[in-house]
């Protein structure tokens, strides 16, 4: 089953490759270096222990080792591709449940925050089975879902974990309209907010599995592109096929990552 999923990551690649990259005269200057400490104001702390983050297999935020420094190739090849074209916001998914999504939308996120020149909003909107929350040990009454449904300020309902540069937006609690509230005016307003409001900041959103629910192809037009991760072993090539298929047309697809494979965690980018 790997090496399957392994040739299909493969023949997406090679289908991608022909897309070209834009004149280096056309790609957007690097964005300005920012504090190293930033005094978050209206964002509430919370100060979570870093030995609850490595149970939880937030690799990137423990000691460094083999799994961190794969995650920070991902960035590398992620960040090229959304810098080259200029793109700041990225929706993480999955073809089908627990093949890691959310938790490598967080390594990842993490992994963005330790460069400099980047700070990084990690946005639960997988409002079905919200998640995020608790990998950080966070409560799940306040959230995406409030500041939606419930009109409160969206400044009301941040998180900073006490990692560097990195930011959370919860889900919230859990609704069954979800792809109704994804596709509000409101919530389009707000991608487009949180897009042009900081140069610096690239924002991520974990949304639910693309076969499960059709949050992701109603959604997905309103990011600038998306990252599949498959499961080795998990994941058949026909279920990735279709996720692919799918995808085409609403939004790029920058790559896809093969979780839990012998080797280290890769990004097949685009």
């Amino acid at each position: 089953m790997v090496k399957r999923t392994e040739l299909a990551l493969e023949r997406f690649k090679q289908s991608r490759a022909e897309g070209g990259s834009p004149a280096p005269e056309d790609r957007p200057a690097p964005a300005p270096e920012i504090p190293a400490t930033i005094a978050y104001t209206r964002t509430r702390p919370v100060d979570v222990p870093v030995s609850l983050l490595r149970d939880r297999r937030v690799l990137s935020a423990s000691e460094p080792g083999a799994y961190a420094d794969a995650y920070k190739i991902l960035r590398t090849q992620v960040m090229h591709r959304m810098r080259e074209n200029g793109w700041s916001v990225l929706a993480v998914t999955s073809p089908g449940e627990r093949e890691g999504k959310t938790l490598t939308a967080i390594n990842l996120s993490i992994s963005v925050g330790m460069d400099s020149n980047q700070t990084v909003l990690l946005v639960d909107a997988d409002l079905r089975n919200p998640s995020i929350h608790e990998v950080f040990g966070l409560e799940a009454d306040r959230g995406l879902v409030n500041y939606l449904l419930d009109n409160v300020a969206v400044e009301d309902l941040l998180v900073h974990p006490g990692i560097q540069r990195l930011v959370l937006l919860p889900a919230g609690p859990r609704i069954q309209n979800s792809v109704d509230v994804l596709t509000l005016p409101k919530m389009i307003a707000l991608v487009d907010e949180l897009k042009r409001r900081y140069q610096s900041r690239v924002v991520i959103f974990d949304l639910p599995p693309i076969l499960q629910a059709a949050d992701v192809l109603a959604f997905a037009p309103y990011v600038d592109a998306a990252l599949i991760v498959v499961e080795a072993g998990r994941t058949t090539v026909e279920s990735l096929e279709r996720a692919l298929l799918l995808l085409k047309g609403a939004t790029p697809v920058i790559g896809t990552v093969l979780n839990k494979a012998d080797r280290s965690v890769g990004a097949a980018a685009s």
